[in-house]
């Protein structure tokens, strides 16, 4: 076998753990095969004579590719957020298929990924191959240009930033859970008689001017009235899960990763008395996300 078709065995062999490091860097399939494809342009120009460890030069290299591309995202971040996500159900110019991507995030956890939204690039870089892939920060620090400390403590920020600090109390929080898990469901399941179970009788939905259709109401009030919308809203149900949102429990929805819109629930006596949503791109930036606990 010559040194070519090895190096491309050899490559081909790792493929699949550097896609995974880069889905998890970069929360996009596309944007992680083109990382990827990236990695492999360097090692075949770089040849193998002087790399002891290709699995982990290329884990190296890829992960400073993604840092870059995460720095230029970081630059652009004045670019409204998800503005150029299709719907659901649409393929995205080039083949790729959104639902497919939402079931690899969904395998991560669509929350986390939104969540790592929020970290900065070098923080999102040290919390993943420390955390997710298990590399000690003696390899991380050159990989984001700080001293093996440095790059301890980027990790254990963004641990802090995805767990969050709730404001409610772990029984609170599990009370929350079960609430929001059966709004939820009855929403996936189109289950009206459920949603009626776990709505207030007098319960007030308002979504902000980004989340409401043109010419909709932005104030719904009544549990049926509710309950019709929240069938309406099944569709996109699919690409929700629960998170902690400002440190109580509600929904992110995330076509394929990327954050649409936050539903915030207002609970009392096991029912949602109150419902927010929120897809206005500044907002959004602002509320305090972080992943919940199974």
């Amino acid at each position: 076998m010559d040194e070519q078709n090895w190096l491309v065995e050899q490559f081909e062999a790792n493929r699949s753990h550097l896609r995974g490091v880069a889905y998890r860097m970069l929360g996009s399939r596309s944007e992680a095969d083109d990382a990827v494809q990236e990695a492999w342009l360097r090692l075949s120009r770089s040849g193998t004579s002087s790399i002891t460890n290709l699995g982990g030069w290329l884990t190296t290299v890829l992960a400073r590719i993604c840092l870059d591309m995460l720095r230029v995202r970081k630059s652009r971040s004045e670019e409204p957020l998800a503005a150029d996500e299709p719907e659901p159900n649409v393929i995205r110019e080039g083949g790729v298929d959104p639902e497919h991507e939402a079931l690899l995030a969904d395998s991560i956890g669509l929350a986390l990924l939104v969540v790592l939204e929020k970290l900065t690039p070098a923080e999102r870089v040290a919390f993943v191959l420390h955390d997710m892939f298990d590399l000690p920060f003696e390899e991380i620090a050159p990989i984001v240009g700080r001293s093996p400390t440095a790059a301890r403590q980027l990790a254990s920020r963004a641990r802090r930033r995805v767990q969050g600090g709730a404001t409610s109390t772990d029984a609170d929080i599990t009370r929350q859970r079960g609430v929001v898990d059966a709004f939820l469901a009855a929403s996936r399941g189109g289950d009206f008689e459920a949603l009626l179970a776990v709505l207030d009788p007098d319960v007030v939905l308002r979504a902000d001017r980004a989340a409401a259709p043109a010419g909709a109401p932005r104030e719904i009030r009544g549990a049926q009235a509710v309950a019709k919308g929240a069938l309406a809203f099944s569709a996109r149900a699919r690409f929700t899960q629960p998170a902690l949102v400002n440190g109580k429990v509600g929904l992110v929805v995330a076509p394929g990763g990327r954050l649409f819109l936050v539903l915030a629930f207002t609970i009392a006596d096991e029912r949602i008395v109150e419902i927010h949503v929120i897809a206005d791109a500044e907002r959004l930036r602002r509320l305090d996300l972080a992943v919940l606990s199974d």
